[in-house]
Formats: C-alpha cells, structure tokens, sequence
C-alpha cells in the first residue's frame, strides 16, 4: 500500500506540467467561442450600441426584434428550403459516391484501377476556370438547374482518397467470407464495407455537408431563377442592402428624424450578425452529432492495433 501510494503521489514537476495544460487550453477554448458568443451578445442587444462597438461582453437591453426582422425577409423561407435540399442530398450522394468509388479503387479486380484512381486524383492540382466552367454547366443544362447544386459536388477527389485509405485498413477477409457467400460487388458494399466504415463516412459528410450548407458561389455564377435561390445567397443578398441602407442613412442623417430612428433600430452591423448566427447555428447542432466518427475518421493513417 505504502510502495502503491507513492508511485500515484504527484510531483512538483506533473503539478506544474496539469497546471500549465489546463490553463492553456482553457484559453483556447474561450478564444474558440468566444467569437460565437460575442456574435449572439450583439444580435440580442440594442442595435445602436451594437453599431458603435459596444457590446463586448454582457448584453444590454436585450431584445429579439432583430431575429424577427430577418425572419420576415421576402423568400426566407423557400430559400432555406433548398438550402436544406442540397445540402441533404448533395451530403447523401457524395458519402455514397465517395464511398463507393473508394471501395472499388481497393478492388485489383477492377479494370484499368490505377489509371482511373490517378485520373481522379489528378483532377485536385488542375481547374478550367470559371469561363469554362460556365460554358460547361451551361451546356449541360444546369444553369438555373437544382441538379446544379448537387452533380458537381458528387464527387470530390479528396474525399475518395480518404475513403479509399480507410477501407484498405479493413480486414479483407470480411469481403472474402462475403464472397464465398455468394455476395456481389454491391451486396459487400452495402452489407459489409458501409457498416464498418462510419468513422470515414461521417467524416466525409460533416465536409460536405458544411461545404453545401455554406456554398452561395455557385447560386450566385450559375443560378438567375428567384425560387433557386438558397439562403446564404439570399441573406448575402441582404447584408449588400443593409450596407447600401448604412450609406443611405449617413448621408440623410439630421435632415429627417425618422431616419434617426430607423438607425437604431435596424443597422447593418445588427442584420449582419443576425444572418451570422442563423446561417451557423445549424452546422453546430449537427457537428456534435458526427463528432465521435469525425475524430476516429480523421486519425487515418495512425498506429492501429
């Protein structure tokens, strides 16, 4: 008893050393939220003092008008519809596509594996270009084409590399056994390489799915049909006027008192914190979620036992 509570007694030295850690990363994890925080303080509190800067720390005279205001947005609500439209089916096609692709470039079997694998990989270091990216859409019919959100995103060269790495590590007698059974190309995919590869999976569709929620790029190159618009695009759309409503009411200001008003109760610092927290608040409910497969899914490539 006497040898066991001396090897657990701490020292100076690991006293110091649990210290210093706590105290370290603690800092980073309010420096993490912190921004967040300070995005949901300013949305809540008076929009004046928003506007000069000072909310900092504690809100002050706390009011939810500003969420109202945004909610009420022409086209809002079919905009976040396809935002949720894409960014649910892109997420599924591109961890299916990913998926598979990955699996069938493990597979010696499959003809012409190498080339098609360096065919795909190849396609990370080289781009058309806008022009001719357009051109191509275009031609395809995909301009102001729901298909135009989801087709391009498919596949994704960095995705199936992850996913081609993760499968190699699975222990090929699964899929042998599977055979044996009489199980095809798809039947071991679905019923034995899918189920053992969530970690990956899950990583993959955290990417895509932040990558599809957060695009507006591509709405804005390819899309002119109001009722494809999705939300980022949209709400970008707002934060331009609400910086053009700034410039309005600078240059009017003294002459009308109403305008004064209108400047303290709806500014573009206020509108664009706003739009901020709506178009981030879904990833982080989602996040928590994929988080146990995302951190055993990112470790490819480290020790295994």
């Amino acid at each position: 008893m006497i040898s066991m509570s001396k090897k657990n007694k701490l020292t100076t030295n690991d006293i110091i050393f649990s210290v210093v850690n706590y105290t370290v990363f603690t800092l980073i994890t309010i420096l993490c939220i912190y921004p967040f925080y300070y995005l949901v303080i300013n949305t809540i509190s008076a929009n004046d003092l928003s506007a000069n800067g000072a909310i900092n720390f504690l809100p002050k005279q706390i009011h939810f008008k500003n969420y109202i205001e945004v909610f009420k947005l022409k086209g809002l609500l079919p905009a976040a519809g396809i935002s949720l439209a894409r960014t649910a089916i892109g997420t599924s096609l591109t961890v299916l596509v990913s998926g598979f692709l990955g699996f069938m470039f493990t597979q010696h079997k499959m003809w012409a594996r190498k080339f098609w694998y360096r065919f795909i990989v190849i396609t990370m270091y080289f781009n058309a270009g806008l022009i001719p990216m357009f051109i191509t859409m275009d031609t395809l019919h995909l301009t102001n084409n729901f298909l135009v959100y989801i087709l391009p995103a498919i596949v994704q060269p960095f995705n199936i590399i992850l996913a081609k790495t993760y499968i190699e590590s699975i222990p090929t007698s699964l899929q042998e056994a599977a055979e044996m059974d009489g199980a095809g190309i798809i039947t071991v995919f679905s019923k034995v390489i899918l189920p053992t590869s969530k970690p990956i999976l899950a990583t993959i569709a955290i990417f895509s799915a932040v990558a599809q929620w957060n695009s507006f790029q591509d709405t804005l190159i390819y899309v002119t049909d109001q009722k494809l618009y999705s939300l980022q695009y949209l709400l970008y759309c707002y934060i331009n006027q609400a910086n053009s409503l700034k410039a309005l009411i600078m240059n009017s200001m003294g002459s009308s008192n109403n305008l004064m008003v209108l400047a303290t109760q709806q500014t573009p610092t206020s509108i664009r914190m706003t739009v901020t927290v709506i178009v981030v608040l879904p990833i982080l409910f989602v996040y928590p979620i994929f988080q146990k497969y995302f951190v055993k899914g990112i470790m490819i490539g480290a020790v295994k036992g």
